[in-house]
């Protein structure tokens, strides 16, 4: 056992073994790596014929020759095919070295080297696919020993770190990285050659020798062994992913701008509000594109004022504006909601190398006119500003926000130092952002101008003030929508009616905007026209639903001209389909107080029912047929006539008040009774307890509320006789009428009011049917009516100058206040009014108006 090797030697890979030959030609010595090529134990080999044992039996006499030769002194070497022993016949390749040797005595013997040949074919082919991957890959290669020294490197290694591949033989880590990376890359080296566990796709950066652009590496790192198992070092696969790297972040910002862009879709616009707008799009931008953000807009945007050349409404290219005032309307920042923005100094805040303060939220400011930002506002293109070496803020993009080729504003985006200044594709995203407000803020601008016209509008059309009537104390609450919801079609009123009756209305026209608003005021008008036709509460209603039908009649598609050309018949359907699209509903409640008998008719046309408090009893919801909405036709309206008790408490109302989203109408209806515990407060007082103790919601609607307390004429106001159809009745009414004036202590009235009694009860008496009644009403003025069953209404007409007669109505149309007939159920009622004396002396008739009655 002469021959051996430590193991992990280079024999291990090789399979190399030793025998020798005695004088004998017989095996003497056996080696253990023999024993392992060929599979036989020494004490099996030793004494046989080498020949006979391993050789095949077609070669065993070139063997038997060979072997001959070998004893007699010569050396040979040659390729021979060996067969294993055993039964399966195993055969294999070997290449063998013979040399001569001689024994302690003298004789002849020899030494054989063998070596298996397709062992060595494998170590040629494994050297080189080795030599293939290290040396030709066009990825860097580096073998680190156990030291952590480069042991080799391939050349693509090399021309990336320059030099030959040998001059990098034992450099370190340090030699390629600095800091961080460094220190990173070598523990990773440590921690794989003590675990042996591979490291995969490890991110370096640095930068090459020489270039000073930073480069990123993927890194893959396993630690090799040698035949028996020892690690031997650590091998590095290096991979120039700069590119990848690059393309990866844009596709990153590509992604983050997309997802910016569509988040500012979502939360950008939500509110109509102009500052509510600009604070949304510093949301998003901040602090996900920028670190800082201001939002200058136009005062006169802000305070409504139209567009006037050079001041905020600039085209793009125009060289006007740009200097204008402006108010900061948003500001924020991600790192100190203190910081200035910009910083003091800057060369877009003052003057250049100025120190001017930057303007606070809310502050009305210019920008000087050929700063960076004024240029942007000018011509309507983003401006670089620059930063100053005593702040912060690196870079600031000045965007003026354009909406419909109109400059409404600008937007400041601001990055501080250590930030990634701004690139072309953050200027490009930096425009849509601006863009995208500026549309919204310019929608908000067009909708509060309509909202504050529509809101003057419906305001015009309410009642002034807080409205008097005979026998009611009235109070009225309306709260239009805010400016987050257009202008609804909610309104009241209180109409005086001829004997000191009133009407009292509240309605709601389905719809918002200025066209509800519009539509809401030729309602009031209709209903006031009605209510001077003197009409039962149902026929107000029928006539006004009418008027609410022919709001939504076509009116171009039926039109057509005598001569003119017809609109083609396609066209006239489509357009009348759009003006069909327009009809307008509403819901109406109208009332008819008459404060003598302290009764009150309903009729209601959808609207919610009236509430009515009597003293000592909770509130009660009045049973009112409902009716449908106006504008739906095809339905009579129903009356209900109520007699309500001195003190009583009378509310009217829109759903405003009773219903929201989150409160349904059933719980509304009953807060508002609840509310109404309380009758017999001061009305305002109740007006604003109801209002602060339901949850309206306000904003959501309109809200409309008018309270009426219930104060019936004391029976001392009220003058009432009944005269019986005959001549002497005229002298009758004069005397009566004299009489309760004098009691009332209206002298000054007494000749004027006998004169025009005689006239209509003479009249009555000469067109009218049935019994004669006379009513004097003493209130804030004086009414007189005189009732008969005839149902001719009288007519005021010019008499001739032969005419007897004629002259009475005109005599009553000169010397009253406002005089007129209406129906009753049982026939008609003419009355006049008179102004209550109040001290001064009367005015005297002028000659025209004296002639006029002749």
């Amino acid at each position: 056992m002469w021959q051996s090797s430590p193991p992990g030697s280079i024999y291990d890979y090789i399979r190399v073994a030793s025998f020798s030959i005695g004088p004998d030609g017989l095996i003497e010595q056996w080696s253990r790596r023999a024993a392992g090529l060929f599979g036989v134990a020494a004490h099996e080999a030793l004494g046989k014929d080498p020949v006979e044992a391993f050789l095949p039996g077609e070669v065993r006499r070139e063997g038997h020759r060979r072997v001959g030769e070998v004893l007699d002194g010569k050396e040979w070497t040659g390729l021979v095919p060996f067969r294993m022993p055993g039964e399966d016949g195993t055969h294999g390749l070997a290449e063998i070295y013979v040399m001569p040797s001689e024994t302690a005595t003298g004789e002849r013997a020899a030494v054989c080297i063998v070596v298996d040949v397709r062992a060595l074919r494998r170590i040629e082919t494994d050297l080189a696919a080795s030599q293939a991957i290290f040396g030709q890959s066009p990825f860097g290669f580096v073998l680190f020993g156990t030291d952590l020294t480069v042991v080799r490197a391939n050349e693509r290694f090399a021309t990336v770190f320059g030099g030959r591949a040998d001059d990098h033989r034992g450099r370190t880590v340090d030699d390629y990285l600095t800091g961080a990376e460094a220190d990173r890359l070598t523990a990773t080296l440590e921690r794989v050659l003590e675990t042996g566990g591979s490291v995969t796709d490890l991110q370096l950066v640095g930068t090459a020798p020489g270039d000073t652009e930073r480069r990123h590496w993927s890194m893959n790192l396993y630690r090799v062994h040698s035949g028996s198992g020892r690690p031997i070092g650590i091998a590095g696969l290096a991979t120039d992913v700069t590119r990848r790297h690059t393309a990866a972040r844009e596709a990153a910002s590509a992604r983050r701008n997309l997802a910016l862009l569509n988040e500012a879709s979502a939360r950008i616009g939500n509110s109509l509000d102009l500052e509510t707008t600009a604070r949304e799009l510093l949301d998003v931008a901040v602090p996900v594109f920028c670190d800082l953000a201001s939002v200058d807009l136009y005062q006169a945007l802000l305070t409504g004022e139209e567009a006037a050349p050079g001041s905020w409404s600039a085209l793009p290219g125009e060289a006007v504006g740009g200097s204008a005032e402006l108010r900061r309307v948003a500001f924020a920042s991600a790192v100190s909601d203190a910081l200035p923005h910009p910083a003091p100094g800057a060369s877009d805040s003052g003057p250049p190398g100025g120190t001017a303060a930057p303007p606070e939220l809310g502050a009305v400011h210019r920008y000087p006119f050929g700063s960076p930002s004024a240029v942007a506002l000018r011509t309507g293109r983003v401006e670089d500003v620059p930063g100053d070496d005593r702040g912060f803020v690196q870079s600031t993009l000045a965007v003026p926000m354009v909406a419909h080729d109109t400059v409404v504003g600008l937007v400041r985006f601001s990055r501080t130092k250590g930030s990634e200044p701004f690139d072309d594709r953050d200027r490009a995203l930096a425009t849509e952002l601006a863009a995208r407000a500026a549309v919204c803020i310019d929608n908000a601008r067009l909708y509060r101008r309509e909202h504050e016209r529509a809101l003057i509008l419906q305001r015009s059309l309410l009642p002034p003030g807080d409205p008097e009537a005979a026998g009611l104390d009235i109070a009225c609450r309306y709260l239009p929508g805010n400016t987050a919801n257009e202008v609804g079609g909610d309104w009241f009123d209180v109409i005086e009616l001829p004997g000191h009756r009133t009407a009292l209305v509240v309605g709601d026209v389905m719809g918002r905007g200025l066209r509800a608003a519009v539509a809401m005021g030729e309602l009031r008008t209709a209903v006031r026209t009605l209510a001077l036709l003197d009409l039962e509460p149902a026929e107000v209603l029928s006539a006004l639903d009418e008027v609410a039908r022919g709001l939504g009649t076509p009116g171009a598609a039926s039109a057509s001209g005598g001569g003119g050309a017809q609109w083609p018949a396609r066209a006239a359907h489509k357009s009348r389909e759009a003006d069909l699209s327009e009809v307008y509903l509403a819901t109406c409640v109208y009332a008819v107080y008459d404060p003598v008998t302290r009764r009150c008719t309903f009729a209601n046309a959808g609207h919610l029912p009236p509430v009515v408090v009597e003293p000592g009893e909770a509130a009660l919801l009045l049973d009112v047929p409902p009716g449908m909405p106006l504008g739906v036709g095809g339905e009579p309206f129903e009356e209900v006539e109520v007699e309500l008790k001195e003190g009583a408490l009378l509310a009217l109302y829109t759903d405003g008040l009773v219903e929201s989203r989150d409160h349904p109408l059933d719980e509304g209806l009953a807060a508002l009774r609840d509310a109404l515990v309380e009758p017999d407060r001061p009305l305002e007082d109740v007006c604003d307890r109801v209002l602060g103790s339901l949850h309206t919601r306000h904003g959501e609607d309109d809200i409309a509320l008018l309270m009426a307390r219930i104060q019936g004429l004391p029976t001392e106001a009220v003058g009432d006789w009944r005269l019986p159809r005959e001549p002497r009745s005229v002298g009758r009414a004069r005397e009566l009428a004299r009489d309760q004036l004098t009691a009332w202590g209206l002298d000054d009235l007494v000749d004027t009011t006998e004169l025009l009694v005689s006239e209509l009860v003479t009249n009555a008496l000469r067109y009218g049917e049935g019994e004669i009644r006379l009513r004097l009403l003493r209130d804030r003025t004086l009414v007189c009516e005189v009732w008969d069953a005839g149902l001719v209404q009288p007519r005021r007409r010019r008499a001739r100058d032969t005419d007897e007669g004629g002259r009475g109505l005109q005599l009553v149309g000169l010397l009253s206040a406002a005089w007129g007939a209406r129906r009753t159920p049982r026939g008609k009622t003419v009355w006049f009014e008179l102004a209550l004396p109040d001290g001064r002396p009367a005015a005297e008739r002028s000659v025209e108006e004296l002639l006029s009655m002749f």
